[in-house]
């Protein structure tokens, strides 16, 4: 089944203690898109200037990626330029040029209106809502979002939230948009708004599901090197939306192993700059880490004599 991504298609340079690269794919929609059609078809719609490199995103139409709903405008394109010291779990934004970016407005393509699967990427949340507008039923509806609209559109998140089955976000966000320290509490308080299922990620230290009945905890794969964690959260969300689209199973069962392949998604993303990883992984090395995960929490239980 498909899976219709709305988010940003930007150009990132990026530094960290282990080397930088300077304009190279970046942006939610990118780094979805990179993970997910590994697993199953993606259609994307953002917007890029008109000096983007387009021949850059040919390896992600080459893999299933439908650009049609790729908007090429007059203007620059979005570009981020950011830093990693030795915590990698934070960047250092230095420079944001938003460009045209700044006067996106999502139009889906008719072909893609019926996608089962819709992921909204990191998006002013009115547009979020904007694209609920134009798609027709999806079997499930996935969010992210981040501190700076959490702050600026308040208002207009917890309106999406009433929409949208399950929200992905980091450890930090939920603690502002629910203003609970406590994860669990923060997890029940975001369901209480509406959506179903909350994944709260946690970088390096894995990622919780909540539902309504269960929790459910998935490790981070144990890396020797790290060397660009940018977009390794739209990663994970791409491993594991990919998943569920390709199974067609939103049973409680499957939704654990989605998380497992989208943790997985999420080590192999950071192992390279920007999507370079990402775009030689292969379904084998993807289950074999998936199943090297299972193994580090694995343990048989005995009752004491």
């Amino acid at each position: 089944m498909s899976v219709l991504v709305v988010g940003s298609v930007a150009l990132d340079s990026v530094e960290t203690p282990f080397g930088k690269a300077d304009d190279v794919l970046g942006g939610s929609a990118t780094f979805f898109s990179a993970a997910a059609s590994l697993l199953t078809p993606v259609q994307l719609v953002g917007v890029v200037g008109s000096d983007y490199p387009i021949e850059k995103l040919k390896p992600l139409e080459d893999r299933g990626v439908d650009l049609a709903g790729l908007e090429h405008a007059d203007g620059p394109s979005f570009r981020w330029r950011g830093r990693y010291r030795h915590d990698l779990n934070s960047a250092e934004t230095l420079e944001t040029q938003l460009g045209v970016f700044s006067r996106f407005s999502p139009k889906i393509p008719d072909q893609f209106r019926n996608a089962p699967f819709v992921f909204l990427g990191n998006i002013d949340p009115r547009l979020q809502l904007d694209v609920l507008q134009q798609v027709e039923k999806p079997r499930l509806v996935a969010c992210d979002t981040m501190n700076f609209w959490i702050q600026s559109r308040r208002a207009d998140l917890l309106a999406l939230l009433e929409h949208v089955d399950l929200v992905t976000l980091n450890d930090g966000e939920a603690r502002q948009l629910t203003e609970k320290v406590n994860l669990v509490q923060a997890a029940k308080w975001i369901m209480d708004m509406g959506p179903k299922t909350v994944i709260i990620k946690k970088g390096e230290h894995g990622a919780f599901m909540f539902t309504g009945g269960s929790i459910f905890f998935a490790p981070a794969f144990p890396l020797e090197n790290v060397f660009d964690p940018t977009g390794a959260g739209d990663s994970f969300a791409g491993g594991f939306i990919g998943y569920l689209a390709r199974t067609g199973d939103l049973g409680e069962a499957n939704m654990r192993r989605a998380v497992m392949y989208g943790s997985a998604m999420g080590s192999f993303a950071v192992e390279k700059f920007s999507t370079e990883r990402l775009m030689t992984l292969t379904r084998a090395e993807l289950d074999a880490r998936v199943s090297e995960l299972k193994r580090l929490v694995a343990f048989e239980e005995e009752m004491p004599a």
